[in-house]
Protein backbone atom coordinates (compact mmCIF):
# COMPACT_ATOMS: atom_id res chain seq x y z
CA UNK A 1 0.00 0.00 0.00
CA UNK A 2 1.50 3.13 -0.95
CA UNK A 3 1.51 6.19 1.92
CA UNK A 4 -1.26 8.21 0.09
CA UNK A 5 -3.53 5.28 0.03
CA UNK A 6 -2.56 4.17 3.74
CA UNK A 7 -3.60 8.12 4.50
CA UNK A 8 -6.84 8.14 2.42
CA UNK A 9 -8.17 4.80 4.64
CA UNK A 10 -6.28 5.67 7.79
CA UNK A 11 -8.41 6.19 11.20
CA UNK A 12 -6.41 8.45 12.24
CA UNK A 13 -4.15 10.88 10.09
CA UNK A 14 -2.24 13.24 11.48
CA UNK A 15 0.01 15.65 9.26
CA UNK A 16 2.66 18.05 10.24
CA UNK A 17 1.29 18.26 13.69
CA UNK A 18 3.81 21.13 15.86
CA UNK A 19 3.34 22.04 19.12
CA UNK A 20 4.78 25.30 19.99
CA UNK A 21 5.57 26.82 23.85
CA UNK A 22 6.62 30.63 23.96
CA UNK A 23 10.29 31.51 24.85
CA UNK A 24 11.49 35.08 24.69
CA UNK A 25 10.25 37.30 21.76
CA UNK A 26 9.42 33.83 19.97
CA UNK A 27 8.69 30.12 20.30
CA UNK A 28 10.21 27.01 20.53
CA UNK A 29 8.61 23.81 19.13
CA UNK A 30 8.16 20.70 20.93
CA UNK A 31 6.99 18.94 18.58
CA UNK A 32 8.05 19.40 15.21
CA UNK A 33 6.26 18.35 11.88
CA UNK A 34 4.73 15.03 13.40
CA UNK A 35 3.07 12.92 10.46
CA UNK A 36 1.85 9.51 10.80
CA UNK A 37 -1.24 7.42 10.11
CA UNK A 38 -3.10 4.36 12.60
CA UNK A 39 -4.89 2.14 10.51
CA UNK A 40 -8.43 0.37 12.38
CA UNK A 41 -7.32 -2.56 14.60
CA UNK A 42 -3.81 -1.33 14.31
CA UNK A 43 -1.33 -1.39 17.25
CA UNK A 44 1.01 1.75 16.67
CA UNK A 45 3.46 2.23 19.20
CA UNK A 46 5.39 5.59 19.85
CA UNK A 47 8.65 5.23 21.19
CA UNK A 48 11.52 7.12 22.31
CA UNK A 49 13.53 8.47 25.52
CA UNK A 50 11.78 10.98 27.90
CA UNK A 51 11.56 14.67 26.95
CA UNK A 52 11.44 13.47 22.84
CA UNK A 53 7.73 14.49 22.73
CA UNK A 54 5.67 11.38 23.17
CA UNK A 55 3.34 12.35 25.53
CA UNK A 56 2.79 15.88 23.71
CA UNK A 57 2.12 13.99 20.83
CA UNK A 58 -0.74 12.20 22.83
CA UNK A 59 -2.07 15.00 24.55
CA UNK A 60 -2.29 16.53 21.25
CA UNK A 61 -4.49 14.27 19.37
CA UNK A 62 -7.37 14.94 21.50
CA UNK A 63 -6.28 18.73 21.84
CA UNK A 64 -5.16 18.73 25.31
CA UNK A 65 -1.95 20.64 25.35
CA UNK A 66 -1.35 21.97 28.46
CA UNK A 67 -1.10 26.19 28.35
CA UNK A 68 0.98 27.97 27.54
CA UNK A 69 1.54 25.32 24.73
CA UNK A 70 -0.09 25.61 21.53
CA UNK A 71 -1.09 23.52 18.73
CA UNK A 72 0.45 25.46 15.20
CA UNK A 73 -1.15 26.48 12.27
CA UNK A 74 -0.95 24.27 9.62
CA UNK A 75 -0.89 20.86 11.80
CA UNK A 76 -3.68 18.32 10.51
CA UNK A 77 -5.44 15.76 12.71
CA UNK A 78 -7.93 13.88 10.82
CA UNK A 79 -9.82 11.26 12.72
CA UNK A 80 -12.55 9.25 10.87
CA UNK A 81 -11.96 11.59 8.01
CA UNK A 82 -12.83 14.35 10.98
CA UNK A 83 -10.38 17.24 10.95
CA UNK A 84 -10.30 17.60 15.09
CA UNK A 85 -8.61 21.17 14.95
CA UNK A 86 -11.73 22.35 13.25
CA UNK A 87 -14.31 21.42 15.70
CA UNK A 88 -16.17 23.76 18.71
CA UNK A 89 -15.49 22.58 22.30
CA UNK A 90 -19.48 20.97 22.00
CA UNK A 91 -18.38 19.09 19.25
CA UNK A 92 -15.01 17.65 20.52
CA UNK A 93 -16.70 16.64 23.26
CA UNK A 94 -18.58 14.26 21.61
CA UNK A 95 -15.21 12.75 19.84
CA UNK A 96 -13.83 12.53 23.44
CA UNK A 97 -14.22 9.18 25.20
CA UNK A 98 -16.88 7.81 22.83
CA UNK A 99 -14.83 7.49 19.38
CA UNK A 100 -11.50 8.57 20.64
CA UNK A 101 -10.06 7.61 24.04
CA UNK A 102 -7.27 8.34 26.39
CA UNK A 103 -5.73 5.94 29.16
CA UNK A 104 -3.24 8.44 30.89
CA UNK A 105 0.14 8.02 32.16
CA UNK A 106 -0.48 8.01 35.71
CA UNK A 107 -3.62 7.32 37.65
CA UNK A 108 -3.55 8.62 41.05
CA UNK A 109 -3.34 12.14 39.30
CA UNK A 110 -5.94 11.56 36.00
CA UNK A 111 -8.47 9.86 38.88
CA UNK A 112 -10.95 12.43 40.60
CA UNK A 113 -9.87 11.70 45.21
CA UNK A 114 -13.52 12.99 45.74
CA UNK A 115 -15.45 10.41 43.48
CA UNK A 116 -16.14 6.67 43.70
CA UNK A 117 -14.59 4.95 40.67
CA UNK A 118 -17.78 3.48 39.59
CA UNK A 119 -19.17 7.25 39.20
CA UNK A 120 -15.84 8.41 37.27
CA UNK A 121 -16.92 5.53 34.80
CA UNK A 122 -20.26 5.95 34.83
CA UNK A 123 -20.28 9.69 34.19
CA UNK A 124 -18.87 9.05 30.44
CA UNK A 125 -21.74 6.68 29.67
CA UNK A 126 -24.33 9.78 30.78
CA UNK A 127 -22.11 12.06 28.97
CA UNK A 128 -22.46 10.21 26.00
CA UNK A 129 -25.81 8.42 26.07
CA UNK A 130 -29.11 9.26 27.52
CA UNK A 131 -29.27 6.32 29.95
CA UNK A 132 -30.27 6.92 33.24
CA UNK A 133 -28.34 6.97 36.20
CA UNK A 134 -28.94 4.06 37.77
CA UNK A 135 -28.56 2.46 34.09
CA UNK A 136 -25.01 4.22 33.63
CA UNK A 137 -24.25 2.73 37.13
CA UNK A 138 -24.65 -0.81 35.43
CA UNK A 139 -22.95 -0.48 32.37
CA UNK A 140 -20.02 0.65 34.79
CA UNK A 141 -19.78 -1.86 36.96
CA UNK A 142 -20.05 -4.73 33.93
CA UNK A 143 -16.61 -2.25 32.31
CA UNK A 144 -14.81 -2.93 35.45
CA UNK A 145 -16.12 -6.64 35.64
CA UNK A 146 -14.62 -6.87 31.88
CA UNK A 147 -11.31 -5.61 32.59
CA UNK A 148 -10.33 -7.97 35.27
CA UNK A 149 -11.43 -6.19 38.78
CA UNK A 150 -13.40 -8.70 40.99
CA UNK A 151 -16.60 -7.77 42.89
CA UNK A 152 -16.61 -4.79 40.46
CA UNK A 153 -19.76 -4.26 42.12
CA UNK A 154 -18.39 -3.53 45.51
CA UNK A 155 -15.16 -2.26 44.42
CA UNK A 156 -17.36 0.32 42.58
CA UNK A 157 -18.36 2.34 45.38
CA UNK A 158 -14.72 2.52 46.37
CA UNK A 159 -11.81 5.56 46.13
CA UNK A 160 -9.09 6.11 44.18
CA UNK A 161 -6.79 6.05 46.65
CA UNK A 162 -8.76 2.54 48.42
CA UNK A 163 -6.98 0.50 45.58
CA UNK A 164 -3.51 -0.49 44.07
CA UNK A 165 -1.75 0.78 41.36
CA UNK A 166 -2.65 -1.94 39.26
CA UNK A 167 -6.38 -1.51 40.02
CA UNK A 168 -6.00 1.87 39.47
CA UNK A 169 -5.44 1.25 36.15
CA UNK A 170 -7.62 -1.12 35.17
CA UNK A 171 -9.96 1.62 36.21
CA UNK A 172 -8.12 4.13 33.72
CA UNK A 173 -8.69 1.39 30.99
CA UNK A 174 -12.26 1.28 32.05
CA UNK A 175 -13.29 4.73 31.74
CA UNK A 176 -11.35 4.11 28.07
CA UNK A 177 -12.90 1.70 26.91
CA UNK A 178 -16.43 1.73 28.49
CA UNK A 179 -17.76 3.54 25.05
CA UNK A 180 -16.57 0.82 22.95
CA UNK A 181 -13.81 3.81 21.24
CA UNK A 182 -12.51 3.30 17.63
CA UNK A 183 -8.77 4.32 18.66
CA UNK A 184 -7.31 4.38 22.28
CA UNK A 185 -4.13 6.33 22.57
CA UNK A 186 -2.57 5.03 25.90
CA UNK A 187 0.32 7.04 27.45
CA UNK A 188 2.82 4.55 28.89
CA UNK A 189 0.00 2.76 30.61
CA UNK A 190 2.50 0.52 32.65
CA UNK A 191 4.73 3.42 34.18
CA UNK A 192 5.60 2.42 37.69
CA UNK A 193 3.85 -1.00 37.88
CA UNK A 194 6.14 -3.99 38.56
CA UNK A 195 6.48 -6.73 36.07
CA UNK A 196 3.53 -8.80 36.74
CA UNK A 197 1.06 -6.11 36.82
CA UNK A 198 2.71 -4.48 33.75
CA UNK A 199 2.63 -7.87 32.25
CA UNK A 200 -1.40 -7.99 33.45
CA UNK A 201 -2.11 -4.82 31.82
CA UNK A 202 -0.72 -5.18 28.64
CA UNK A 203 -2.55 -8.27 27.86
CA UNK A 204 -5.53 -6.67 29.59
CA UNK A 205 -5.30 -3.91 26.57
CA UNK A 206 -4.64 -6.65 24.00
CA UNK A 207 -7.65 -8.71 25.32
CA UNK A 208 -9.90 -6.13 24.63
CA UNK A 209 -8.41 -4.85 21.71
CA UNK A 210 -9.77 -7.71 19.87
CA UNK A 211 -12.82 -7.98 21.60
CA UNK A 212 -13.98 -3.89 20.30
CA UNK A 213 -11.89 -4.16 17.58
CA UNK A 214 -10.17 -0.87 18.53
CA UNK A 215 -6.97 0.72 17.16
CA UNK A 216 -4.11 1.73 19.57
CA UNK A 217 -1.84 4.20 19.64
CA UNK A 218 0.67 2.88 22.70
CA UNK A 219 3.35 5.64 24.18
CA UNK A 220 6.07 3.81 25.74
CA UNK A 221 9.98 3.85 26.29
CA UNK A 222 10.00 0.01 26.82
CA UNK A 223 11.27 -2.18 23.90
CA UNK A 224 9.87 -5.11 25.47
CA UNK A 225 6.29 -3.46 25.38
CA UNK A 226 6.82 -2.41 21.69
CA UNK A 227 8.52 -6.13 21.00
CA UNK A 228 5.39 -7.70 22.30
CA UNK A 229 2.34 -5.09 20.91
CA UNK A 230 3.45 -3.56 17.69
CA UNK A 231 2.71 -3.93 14.55
CA UNK A 232 4.36 -0.61 13.46
CA UNK A 233 6.78 1.42 15.30
CA UNK A 234 7.44 4.89 15.20
CA UNK A 235 10.74 6.14 16.93
CA UNK A 236 10.72 9.98 18.25
CA UNK A 237 13.86 11.83 19.04
CA UNK A 238 13.60 15.82 19.50
CA UNK A 239 9.87 16.80 18.57
CA UNK A 240 10.44 14.33 15.49
CA UNK A 241 10.10 10.69 14.10
CA UNK A 242 13.19 9.67 13.24
CA UNK A 243 12.39 6.27 12.01
CA UNK A 244 8.90 4.16 11.14
CA UNK A 245 8.84 0.42 10.48
CA UNK A 246 7.26 -2.79 10.94
CA UNK A 247 7.85 -3.92 14.37
CA UNK A 248 10.04 -6.90 12.93
CA UNK A 249 11.68 -4.85 10.37
CA UNK A 250 12.55 -2.42 13.08
CA UNK A 251 14.11 -4.76 15.24
CA UNK A 252 15.75 -6.48 12.03
CA UNK A 253 17.58 -3.92 10.59
CA UNK A 254 17.17 -0.31 12.39
CA UNK A 255 18.91 2.28 10.02
CA UNK A 256 18.81 5.09 12.58
CA UNK A 257 21.68 5.33 14.79
CA UNK A 258 19.20 6.22 17.60
CA UNK A 259 17.08 3.26 16.96
CA UNK A 260 20.11 1.27 17.34
CA UNK A 261 21.44 3.02 20.53
CA UNK A 262 17.57 1.98 21.80
CA UNK A 263 18.03 -1.78 21.05
CA UNK A 264 21.57 -2.03 21.85
CA UNK A 265 20.81 -0.75 25.47
CA UNK A 266 18.30 -3.54 26.19
CA UNK A 267 19.43 -6.47 28.61
CA UNK A 268 19.59 -9.93 27.12
CA UNK A 269 19.68 -13.01 28.59
CA UNK A 270 22.96 -14.26 28.39
CA UNK A 271 24.86 -11.17 28.03
CA UNK A 272 27.72 -10.85 29.78
CA UNK A 273 28.56 -7.73 29.66
CA UNK A 274 29.30 -5.99 33.06
CA UNK A 275 28.15 -2.36 31.70
CA UNK A 276 24.69 -1.96 29.61
CA UNK A 277 25.29 -0.07 26.52
CA UNK A 278 24.19 3.95 27.10
CA UNK A 279 23.95 6.41 23.94
CA UNK A 280 25.93 9.26 25.20
CA UNK A 281 24.41 13.29 26.21
CA UNK A 282 21.03 14.06 26.64
CA UNK A 283 17.79 14.77 24.33
CA UNK A 284 18.59 18.33 23.09
CA UNK A 285 16.31 21.04 24.80
CA UNK A 286 13.74 22.47 22.29
CA UNK A 287 15.21 25.29 20.07
CA UNK A 288 18.60 24.94 21.17
CA UNK A 289 19.73 23.32 17.89
CA UNK A 290 20.33 25.65 14.53
CA UNK A 291 19.89 23.08 12.19
CA UNK A 292 21.19 19.80 11.21
CA UNK A 293 20.47 16.20 12.42
CA UNK A 294 19.45 16.71 16.39
CA UNK A 295 21.15 13.84 16.90
CA UNK A 296 24.51 14.34 15.51
CA UNK A 297 26.35 15.24 19.10
CA UNK A 298 25.28 11.78 19.92
CA UNK A 299 26.00 9.77 16.88
CA UNK A 300 28.53 7.75 16.27
CA UNK A 301 28.41 7.80 12.83
CA UNK A 302 27.95 11.75 12.04
CA UNK A 303 29.65 13.89 9.59
CA UNK A 304 29.98 17.75 8.21
CA UNK A 305 26.94 17.01 6.77
CA UNK A 306 24.93 16.30 9.75
CA UNK A 307 25.42 19.68 10.89
CA UNK A 308 24.74 21.34 7.94
CA UNK A 309 21.36 19.64 6.87
CA UNK A 310 18.52 18.27 8.66
CA UNK A 311 18.25 14.99 6.86
CA UNK A 312 14.54 14.14 5.54
CA UNK A 313 13.09 10.53 6.33
CA UNK A 314 14.61 8.62 3.44
CA UNK A 315 12.42 5.71 2.28
CA UNK A 316 14.89 2.10 3.49
CA UNK A 317 12.07 -0.02 1.88
CA UNK A 318 8.46 -0.07 1.08
CA UNK A 319 6.97 0.05 4.69
CA UNK A 320 10.53 1.15 6.24
CA UNK A 321 11.48 5.24 6.49
CA UNK A 322 14.63 6.82 8.33
CA UNK A 323 15.86 10.29 8.67
CA UNK A 324 19.36 9.75 8.65
CA UNK A 325 21.83 11.12 6.12
CA UNK A 326 23.38 6.99 6.02
CA UNK A 327 20.15 5.74 3.75
CA UNK A 328 21.93 7.49 1.50
CA UNK A 329 25.23 6.71 1.93
CA UNK A 330 25.47 3.66 4.11
CA UNK A 331 29.29 3.31 3.18
CA UNK A 332 29.91 6.10 5.99
CA UNK A 333 28.62 4.16 8.12
CA UNK A 334 31.42 3.31 10.81
CA UNK A 335 32.32 -0.35 11.81
CA UNK A 336 31.83 -0.79 15.88
CA UNK A 337 35.31 -0.97 16.55
CA UNK A 338 36.33 2.01 14.78
CA UNK A 339 33.90 4.14 17.24
CA UNK A 340 34.64 6.08 19.92
CA UNK A 341 32.93 4.13 23.01
CA UNK A 342 31.85 6.86 25.46
CA UNK A 343 32.84 5.90 29.18
CA UNK A 344 29.46 5.72 31.30
CA UNK A 345 31.43 7.02 34.82
CA UNK A 346 32.13 10.23 33.16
Amino acid sequence: MTASSAASTALLDVASLAVTFPAGDGAVRAVDGVSFTVAAGETVCLVGESGCGKSLTALSLLRLVPPPGSIAPGSRIQFEEQDLLTLDDRALRAVRGRRLAMIFQEPMTALNPVLTIGDQVAEVVRVHTTLSRREAWERAVDMLTQVGIADAATRAKQYPHQLSGGMRQRVMIAIALVMSPRLVVADEPTTALDVTIQAQILDLLRTMQQRLGMALLLITHDLGVVAEMADRVLVMYAGRIVEEASVTDLFASPSHPYTEGLLAAVPRLGDERERLQTIPGMVPAPGSLAGGCAFRDRCPHAWDLCAQQEPPLHQVSAAHRARCHLVQEPERRRPATERAVPDARA
